[in-house]
């Protein structure tokens, strides 16, 4: 499976329309993504610059679209198949070929490649959702994940890294006196953006449990510095994080819609590039902030959270991360309590499970988790602050959160809210009222 197939399948289906008048990769194309945010995945095949490529996006920023994508039906399958193929990923390793689809350019040259720019402040284009797989020299332990990487020359990238697997490995190496070898994969299927996204144990490879996500369909090349990468992507870079260049990075948009810090990074040098042999190059615009990078950074964290919460209460009916809340800082979770305590201990789970979780809501399975309207009024009517909220003060939280107390470690305040009725209360003061009425609306005329 690879981008082009699942982007066909998309069209088959009705969910992804074509843009052919004449749009720039600097801004024109990321706004009017935006602009279609929780619409079709959309094609644009006129790009101003770069004839020969056609740009894509929103291609993940729905559940329907990540559903299918891994051929899953709800929320609870999805869940347990992300979480299942994190479990038996040493199973699934993947296999090498060289049948792969792209070739190398006969030079190093980041300004031939088909990078968006997307916001006014930012220094210049950004590479959003391409997966980093990095290798750890001593023992060969691999790790792909999704990082920010901003072109700095036409050989180099500052990469933004976060105290995460990548970062252990990079420092590992650094104080071995060795640069990080990395391939960077840009055009993948869902699977493997979902999978690079994932929080799994270190140690455990990404790319297996995308593999076991794709049924073992993933192939691999493994490329001349020793690292994989997949091999129906459509772009692919080889270089080496170097263990002693930095450079500022930033400011760049994240997740919170907001600017992140400007800090000293690592830098990465790019010594091959390899780009699809049959044109148009597929280049994917993924704009921070929005509904494709909330979901592909907090779907795999919701899984966690039905995980975590299931061991403690007998019933979770859904879990979501909020759109407010950025797909990120805030969670609703609906339960079928048997005790008042249960949705105590249900905030504990789902802060356990989600580390970097703010705010967490619990409510009762008549509460839609999607309405936020629904989750106001159970907070009016069943929540009494002086019983039913809990604080967890000087917490580790987000490094993302400008609020929090120490923004390097991201200590913060944590807040959950029990918003679920009480069990031995009368049930019908927290129904809401029905009329016992069936009319087809459609044949009252409003005159």
């Amino acid at each position: 499976m690879d981008l082009r197939k699942y982007i066909a399948d998309l069209r088959s289906a009705g969910m992804l329309k074509l843009i052919n008048e004449e749009l720039s990769i600097n801004y024109e194309i990321p706004y009017v993504i935006t602009k279609f945010d929780k619409g079709p995945a959309l094609e644009f095949t006129n790009v101003r610059e770069f004839r020969t490529a056609h740009v894509v996006g929103n291609v993940v920023n729905t559940r329907d679209k990540i559903y299918r994508a891994l051929n899953v039906k709800s929320d609870v399958e999805f869940y347990k198949k992300l979480l299942w193929a994190e479990e038996v990923a040493s199973s699934y390793k993947t296999m090498e070929t060289n049948n792969v689809v792209y070739e190398p350019l006969p030079n190093v040259d980041l300004t031939r490649i088909p990078i968006p720019r997307y916001f006014e402040l930012e220094p210049g284009p950004c590479l959003t959702s391409a997966v980093v797989v990095g290798m750890d020299v001593k023992d060969g332990i691999l790790n792909a994940s999704i990082h920010r990487l901003t072109p700095i020359g036409p050989d180099k990238f500052v990469i933004r890294l976060v105290p995460r697997h990548l970062y252990r490995i990079y420092v590992r190496n650094r104080e071995l006196g060795k640069d990080t070898p990395i391939s960077i994969s840009w055009g993948l299927h869902p699977a493997l953006l979902l999978a690079a996204a994932s929080s799994p144990p270190f140690g455990i490879f990404e790319l297996n449990i995308a593999n076991a996500l794709l049924d073992g369909s993933l192939r691999i090349k493994v490329l001349d510095n020793g690292v994989p990468a997949p091999a129906y992507a459509e772009v692919v870079m080889e270089g080496y994080i170097s263990a002693r260049e930095t450079t500022k990075e930033g400011p760049c948009m994240d997740v919170l819609g907001t600017y992140d810090e400007v800090r000293e990074q690592p830098v990465v040098r790019i010594t091959r590039i390899y780009i699809r042999r049959d044109s148009p190059l597929i280049a994917q615009a993924l704009v921070a902030g929005y509904s494709e990078h909330k979901l592909l950074m907090g779907i795999e964290k919701e899984a966690k959270i039905w995980q975590f919460v299931s061991n403690v209460v007998p019933e979770v009916k859904a879990v979501r991360l909020t759109d407010g809340g950025c797909g990120w800082l805030h969670a609703v979770v609906a339960i079928r309590k048997q005790s008042d305590g249960d949705p105590k201990n249900a905030i504990m789970a789902a802060f356990t499970a989600h580390p970097s979780l703010k705010h967490v809501v619990i409510v009762d399975e008549d509460i839609n988790v999607d309405d936020l309207n629904e989750i106001e009024w159970a907070i009016a009517t069943r929540f009494r602050a002086d019983e039913d909220l809990v604080l967890i003060k000087y917490a580790r939280g987000s490094t993302l959160d400008p609020v929090a107390l120490d923004p390097v470690q991201g200590i913060t305040t944590k807040m959950g809210i029990d918003a679920t009725r009480p069990l031995n209360s009368d049930i019908n003061r927290f129904k809401r009222g029905i009329i016992p009425a069936s009319i087809d609306l459609n044949k009252i005329k409003l005159e």
